[in-house]
């Protein structure tokens, strides 16, 4: 644990204890805090908190005086205590679209570091333009996107740019594969965002107005063509997540990732037919969540806070290959884990808050990126709990070239 120098009652608070992904946070918290730290559980109903701490008190007798916070995200005063008592925040509330902005507002206010599991482009952008400048002014590090969205992807970039060249032009491609089903959450989550196709390019453009340009460099991503990856041996199909957006995000924040970097994100299948089936499917889905009758329905076959039995996670997996070239080299990393929309989500949000409460992390403020928060600190975290990050290969083209 590094020193204290921030005098908060707690280190680390969790909302969302009592739903299925918080649990399993709480539970990897509960297995992993360091002798000392001080943690809380905040929500709506004091029966659940109770709940909730005798299950971490099984794992770790040390929690049986674990503080429970009275917290509502209708209530901005409930929050505003909340956040004052931390020194990190974590939620597993959502939707965010929903949910998530007056906690966002409570610890950009009070200079405490955040982190969410959001995917939802909209609710990341808008909080961007509402609340960045807060952030910076008090000092508070806003992380969102800390689960599988966007965690493998962010750092598997990065893995990829630190076997690169420094200094030269560099381009990504990240391939994503899982056998994992779709969470309650994520679906739910999905199905509210691209209700809002015009909502979501406001917000995006809003923010384009304010975030700042790097001068000198180029930083951009690409929407990829489906086409076949000879160096994966799969068919590559663009996946439009939030996923680039923190790539470019955190090389924009970097300038190690070169004078001009560009990053273009992918599914990888392993059949040709997988590829139409996928786009024709997107395509119907989009235009039925714009019919509320039919996104309810399509949400009822999930329910919101359900996941997947034990046994069915441990039969899951998720690999990231990012496939990087630049100064005449090629690498290829990749990032692999168990089940991803749970399992490993869980580690992820956890680890990364108890990265920012007690590392060494590069001096930031503001909404900002995994990467550019928390970078080799949180890769170190992630691979000591049983996520890999390799460097599969590397490769020196001819004469220099690519």
């Amino acid at each position: 644990m590094s020193p204290r120098t921030d005098p908060r009652r707690f280190d680390v608070v969790l909302l969302g204890a009592t739903g299925f992904t918080g649990a399993l946070t709480a539970e990897h918290l509960a297995a992993h805090l360091p002798p000392g730290a001080r943690l809380a559980l905040a929500g709506r109903h004091q029966a659940g908190l109770e709940a909730a701490r005798d299950r971490l008190v099984r794992i770790n007798r040390q929690l049986q005086d674990t503080a429970l916070l009275h917290a509502d995200s209708s209530d901005p005063r409930s929050l505003a205590r909340v956040a004052e008592s931390a020194r990190v925040v974590i939620t597993t509330v959502g939707p965010y679209l929903e949910h998530g902005e007056p906690l966002v507002a409570a610890c950009a206010a009070a200079g405490t570091d955040y982190v969410d599991l959001s995917g939802e482009p909209e609710f990341v952008d808008r909080m961007y333009v509402e609340h960045h400048a807060t952030a910076e002014r008090t000092g508070a590090r806003l992380v969102h996107a800390c689960g599988f969205d966007s965690i493998p992807h962010d750092l598997g970039a990065l893995l990829a740019v630190q076997q690169l060249p420094a200094g030269v032009p560099v381009t990504l491609r990240g391939v994503v594969r899982t056998n994992a089903t779709i969470s309650g959450g994520t679906l739910h989550s999905a199905l509210g965002q691209l209700a809002r196709p015009r909502a979501m390019l406001q917000a995006a453009a809003g923010r384009r107005r304010l975030e700042p340009r790097p001068r000198g460099r180029q930083v951009r991503t690409r929407i990829g063509r489906p086409r076949r990856d000879r160096t994966l041996g799969a068919w590559l199909i663009p996946l439009p997540t939030i996923d680039p957006d923190v790539v470019r995000r955190s090389a924009l924040a970097r300038p190690d990732y070169g004078p001009d970097f560009t990053y273009t994100h992918y599914a990888g299948v392993r059949r040709v037919a997988t590829v139409a089936g996928a786009l024709v499917g997107f395509v119907a889905t989009l235009a039925a969540v714009q019919v509320p009758p039919l996104r309810r329905a399509i949400g009822r076959r999930i329910p919101r806070g359900e996941g997947p039995s034990a046994e069915r996670r441990d039969r899951t997996w998720f690999t990231v290959d990012v496939i990087g070239e630049g100064g005449g080299r090629t690498v290829h990393t990749r990032v692999s884990g168990a089940d991803p929309g749970y399992t490993e989500t869980a580690k992820m949000l956890a680890e990364s808050a108890l990265c920012l409460a007690f590392d060494d992390n590069p001096p930031t403020a503001g909404q900002v990126t995994t990467a550019t928060a928390m970078g080799e600190n949180l890769l170190r975290r992630l691979g000591d709990a049983g996520i890999s990050f390799t460097a599969v290969t590397a490769q020196t083209a001819p004469h220099g070239g690519r």
